[in-house]
């Protein structure tokens, strides 16, 4: 299976911001175990790639896929890359931080508006383009956008929800970015069980809108 179809395979990524080095282990095998497989680990949060480094490391054998969120310039993604992760998010069009990815063999996945923003980042070598801010404008942005553009895969983030995960998979996403909604900033063995819960939820969500 490639990167990007384990990547879709569930539906969801997880977008760990800000979380303490100390629990980003276990909050991914909180996810793992709901079924979530994919974990964005975003470069400002602190020693950041110290933590890609160990969960890529300490995971491997989880079949968790890591990747570097939040990328701003081809430098960031190269340290990320180095690092250990297999993809980069990106929050607007660098084409030069698409270029680095490629170049490292990693999917690259930057984050993209209007049709024009969307259709640049794929013509310079983008795998998948996510749709940011996607709450603004809500699933039948999404079904629009596809309309003219049906061969560019999108996912979403910003403002995804249990209740309308579905709908934007309904729409045309092949994925979705979860941050908060699905991993907290406070984190005991409590949200723990609530991650690996709100896990199988989402990827439920998305396998009931596939059929």
């Amino acid at each position: 299976m490639n990167l990007l179809k384990q990547i879709t395979e569930s539906g969801i990524v997880a977008v760990i911001r800000g979380s303490k080095p100390e629990n980003i282990v276990k909050i991914g095998k909180a996810l793992r175990e709901g079924g979530v497989k994919a974990l964005e680990i975003t470069v400002e949060t602190p020693k950041a790639m110290a933590i890609i480094e160990k969960v890529a490391s300490e995971l491997a054998n989880e079949d968790v896929i890591v990747g570097a969120g939040t990328v701003l310039d081809p430098e960031t993604a190269r340290a990320a890359i180095l690092s250990g992760a297999r993809f980069v998010f990106s929050p607007t069009v660098n084409p030069e931080t698409i270029k680095m990815s490629k170049r490292y063999g990693v999917l690259s996945i930057p984050g993209a508006f209007t049709p024009t923003e969307i259709l640049t980042a794929y013509e310079n070598g983008a795998d998948l383009i996510k749709v940011f801010p996607a709450g603004v404008v809500g699933p039948s942005y999404i079904k629009n956008v596809k309309g003219p553009l049906p061969h560019i895969p999108l996912m979403v983030t910003g403002g995804i929800d249990l209740d309308n995960a579905g709908a934007y998979i309904k729409s045309g996403a092949v994925g979705l970015g979860v941050g908060s909604t699905l991993v907290p900033s406070k984190i005991d063995e409590e949200a723990l069980l609530a991650i690996t819960a709100k896990s199988k939820l989402f990827v439920e969500a998305v396998q009931q809108a596939r059929k």
